[in-house]
């Protein structure tokens, strides 16, 4: 029968020919056919991403969640959220009460997918390794406190840090910091394709059609070893076009189980049906949507015409008409459950209002109304992307203003030209690399952050955030954050729109979906298994 699962968080607030990986497989599992699970999300090399699931490049939930079911690392996120636990390592800590020095051992025995060791040597290499290529990702920029990495030994790894980082054991979770085999990854050059070697729990064999992996098949990697239980000997993962297709091939039997990204429309229909052979399974999500600016613009750079467009912008009701019970309205780059949110654009702009947002431009001189076009990804968030894009456009242009048109593109073009500034204007979303604060700041905020954004607020980069990351305590930190949201809620270098939940839809008899996602959007498909049908 259909029902609904709402899963709560334990603890809150802290993707040419076709390649094969190597490895042991281990066969004989109790697991039966291999378990299919579809997403929207697309894999794609080209000549501005050639390497897209390299560990020192890859930095989007998709190819993130690849990397985590083959790459290892020294630390991983528990099943239940809260502080990240040993993983590679057998155990790891900071050595010293400043949090400047932080040592981890490896587990005995550790090997890659080929059988080859895993050694201190290896975890340093492949920290090394992000660090030096310094991909235009940005995701290098999770390892900036590192100063040096030092072995000793082929078990001892210690990381001196240029500053105190109380999340730094968050970083060690993320696939940047995944270990690598010096034998398969240059020290100086990323690896093209979608070729993925690592120690993890699964190996990989990538189906790949024009550039596009289309099938990424997992297996149980028999030389695995960490705190990970594999409940299914194989998993297939297929990419779909759309939402459409995806919901077809669940309803046909195609697929056991889909996850990101179901349209609104597919998730109401799941939730109202009562009767049927599809579980729907919602967990609190800590994904965000917001716009980004790039405030050398000449249409936006006026820091009047970005608070005139915080101050028009009705987020309830763009939640209400796009997304319904599936959002939130957003009111900081934190979310309001983590701890150090701060409802900054709230507490600053208050409700909408066209008439203070006209007496912002005309303080500040502005000629109205102000022509902008609003840029959009039609692939990589979800169908109703475009609905929400029209509803901002409409919000906007009522206001006699602003003239908005709205554009959209593919993932394979947009970041690419996100990143090289051809937008003045641009919608994103966020899903966490770790439940901190600090993690929906620093990579906005920071130096060499991932969007590569001109803004630069010196007591935010120089002071503010090294401040926080000085706090143990997350709420110890409070101050700091909050702060940083102040002032990012005046100078609106990017402005947030919603929060939202997240669902997987799974086959009768497909065991494991409640913990298939964390909270940071991290599918666990270790956690799947197939059991009896109702």
């Amino acid at each position: 029968m259909n029902r609904k699962t709402l899963v709560l968080p334990t603890v809150v607030g802290l993707l040419a020919p076709v390649l094969a990986a190597c490895g042991g497989v281990d066969g004989g599992g109790s697991s039966g056919d291999a378990i299919v699970v579809g997403t929207t999300d697309r894999f794609t090399a080209s000549k501005e991403a050639p390497a897209p699931i390299d560990p020192a490049y890859a930095y989007d939930v998709g190819t993130w969640n690849i990397l985590r079911q083959t790459v290892q690392t020294l630390m991983v996120q528990p099943r239940g959220d809260g502080e990240p636990a040993p993983e590679a390592a057998e155990k790891c800590g900071f050595t010293d009460s400043g949090n400047e020095r932080y040592a981890c051992t490896l587990r005995k025995d550790l090997k890659f997918s080929n059988g080859e060791a895993v050694t201190a040597s290896d975890v340093k290499f492949s920290i090394d390794r992000a660090r030096r290529i310094q991909a235009d990702s940005g995701v290098f920029a999770l390892l900036s406190t590192i100063d040096t990495v030092e072995t000793k030994g082929d078990r001892e790894v210690i990381f001196h840090l240029k500053t105190a980082d109380a999340t730094f054991p968050f970083k060690l979770s993320t696939p940047v910091a995944g270990i690598v085999n010096p034998d398969d990854y240059a020290k100086d050059k990323l690896r093209d394709g979608f070729d993925v070697d690592g120690s993890g729990p699964y190996t990989l064999h990538a189906e790949v059609k024009d550039d596009e992996l289309v099938k990424a098949v997992f297996t149980k990697n028999s030389y695995y070893k960490g705190q990970l239980t594999p409940k299914n000997d194989k998993v297939e993962m297929r990419s779909f076009a759309d939402a459409a297709d995806m919901g077809t091939a669940l309803s046909k039997g195609d697929i056991d189980l889909m996850t990101r990204t179901m349209s609104p429309e597919q998730i109401k229909k799941l939730d109202d049906d009562s009767a049927g052979d599809i579980d729907l399974v919602e967990m609190p999500g800590l994904e965000i949507r917001y716009l980004a600016f790039n405030t050398d613009a000449p249409t936006v750079k006026t820091k009047a015409v970005r608070q005139a467009m915080a101050q028009i912008i009705n987020r309830a009701e763009l939640v209400s008409k796009v997304y319904g019970d599936e959002a939130q309205p957003l009111y900081s780059l934190v979310p309001a459950t983590i701890t150090g949110h701060s409802n900054s654009f709230f507490n600053k702009y208050g409700e909408p209002s066209d008439i203070k947002a006209k007496t912002l431009m005309e303080n500040a001189g502005v000629t109205t109304p102000v022509k902008l076009t609003l840029h959009y990804t039609t692939d990589h968030y979800g169908s109703a992307t475009k609905q929400e894009f029209e509803e901002l456009q409409k919000q906007l242009n009522a206001s006699g203003l602003f003239k908005v048109t709205i554009k959209g593109a593919p993932w394979s073009t947009f970041r690419p030209a996100e990143k090289e500034g051809e937008y003045d204007v641009y919608g994103m979303g966020w899903f966490p690399d770790f439940p901190d604060a600090d993690n929906y700041l620093a990579p906005f905020l920071d130096k060499d952050n991932f969007l590569n954004l001109p803004y630069a607020n010196a007591r935010i980069r120089d002071s503010l955030i090294p401040e926080s990351r000085r706090q143990a305590d997350r709420l110890t930190a409070s101050t700091s954050l909050t702060d940083i949201q102040d002032i990012v809620a005046d100078d609106v270098p990017v402005l947030p729109l919603w929060q939202g939940n997240q669902y997987i839809a799974a086959r009768d008899g497909i065991t494991g979906a409640e913990w298939a996602l964390n909270s940071a959007s991290t599918l666990q498909l270790w956690e799947l298994g197939r059991g009896v049908s109702n």
